[in-house]
């Protein structure tokens, strides 16, 4: 038998040779001076090595013990490689690696934010129940089992989102060779139903109005005040507000050049006079940084504003969520442009960033009506600011055919 201090003390040779234990185990001792332990043997007539490891990261009791490991499974007829390689590869093919390596592959392409509530989703919601399990063996059953969990908790809204993530995971493990078939497509009506939430959104101008003068009287700071005021003017999503960069605007053209959030196109908001005073307004205080608002915690600039810091100076001011919420004015703007000023469905829907498509059904792109809707945000402009200030609101006659 192999003696510990002879595996310490062996050195390499010009070439390679073995230092043997018992029962097929030995050191194998290379030229370059690597120690490791393999042990040979033979199953259906075939001879066959095993690797255990390096020594001294794995003792000789530890080789001793995969050794033995080894020949149970040979009395029993099983091949201890193709076993070995068996549970490497579903190790390599359980739901959570796989679903890490969906997301990575596909993450880069999305907004940080979602990407991140993805697999925040994942981690908090499915792995700890799913995650060792190997995808192939998933079953309807056995998914709907972890949704379940998430109704009975009072978040039926979570369950159906979360519903979906696993079924593109699944589908990636389909195409990617790994699993047969995506179970969710099974659960359909399995999950009680959630009723569409719409934002709320104001539409009397003389509401408008009380709440644009709130907003106006907000004394936090610049950073929020910005944001409140730059909300109603320019009506994008929230997340893509105050993630604004002092790069991405054009201040001679009055432009702010971005990508969507929602669908990773190129976007183009024409700011009105009274937005870029606005964002001018800043440029003392956060010029130097990346974010036009960024975080409170954030300095340098680095980080934007947290997605609570606007809904919370609502709350502050008084204005609750059944009230509005960020993303109402989008609605807002979208409802008044076009009964109130008479603007064409068409260029506002392009300004929304919704896609609109030509008679030949080709989307339009970003430049698409650009004079048109130029004009259209420094019309709404003035038309909030008259809103705010009292003054008398005079319908605007669509001048576009």
């Amino acid at each position: 038998m192999l003696q510990d201090i002879e595996a310490r003390k062996a050195k390499p040779k010009d070439k390679p040779y073995k230092l043997a234990d018992e029962k097929g185990l030995y050191l194998f001792v290379t030229p370059q001076g690597g120690k490791l332990w393999r042990m040979n043997y033979r199953i259906e007539g075939k001879q066959k090595t095993l690797s255990f490891g390096q020594y001294p990261d794995v003792t000789l009791a530890d080789a001793r013990t995969r050794r033995d490991d080894a020949r149970r499974l040979l009395a029993q007829g099983i091949d201890p490689g193709a076993e070995r390689k068996a549970t490497k590869t579903a190790e390599r093919e359980t739901f959570e690696a796989i679903a890490r390596e969906w997301h990575a592959k596909f993450s880069p392409s999305w907004a940080q934010t979602h990407a991140k509530r993805v697999l925040e989703r994942l981690e908090n919601h499915i792995f700890p129940y799913l995650g060792s399990k190997p995808v192939s063996g998933l079953t309807a059953p056995i998914i709907l089992a972890v949704l379940r969990r998430l109704e009975d908790a009072g978040k039926a809204e979570s369950a159906h989102r979360i519903k979906g993530i696993v079924g593109q995971v699944m589908r990636y493990a389909v195409a990617s060779g790994r699993a047969e078939s995506d179970p969710t497509q099974s659960l359909r009506g399995a999950l009680a139903p959630v009723s569409k939430v719409h934002h709320p959104a104001l539409l009397d101008p003389i509401e408008i109005g009380k709440v644009l003068r709130i907003l106006h009287g907000y004394s936090g700071t610049p950073e929020v005040r910005a944001a409140l005021r730059l909300g109603p003017l320019v009506f994008v999503r929230p997340g893509e507000l105050r993630t604004m960069k002092w790069e991405d605007l054009d201040v001679e053209a009055g432009e702010w050049r971005f990508t969507l959030s929602k669908t990773q196109t190129p976007h183009i908001v024409p700011l009105s006079g009274l937005a870029l005073e606005i964002i001018e307004e800043l440029r003392p205080l956060t010029g130097r940084g990346v974010y036009v608002m960024p975080s409170a915690r954030s300095p340098s600039g680095i980080r934007p504003m947290s997605e609570g810091a606007v809904l919370g100076a609502y709350r502050a001011l008084g204005i609750t969520k059944d009230e509005l919420v960020g993303h109402g004015w989008r609605a807002t703007a979208r409802t008044l442009l076009v009964e109130k000023l008479s603007f064409r469905v068409d260029i506002v829907e392009q300004q929304l960033g919704h896609v609109v498509r030509d008679p030949l059904g080709r989307a339009y792109n970003r430049t698409t009506f650009l004079d048109e809707r130029k004009a259209m945000m420094e019309t709404w402009s003035r038309y909030l600011e008259g809103l705010r200030t009292g003054a008398e609101i005079i319908p605007i006659r669509q001048f576009m055919a």
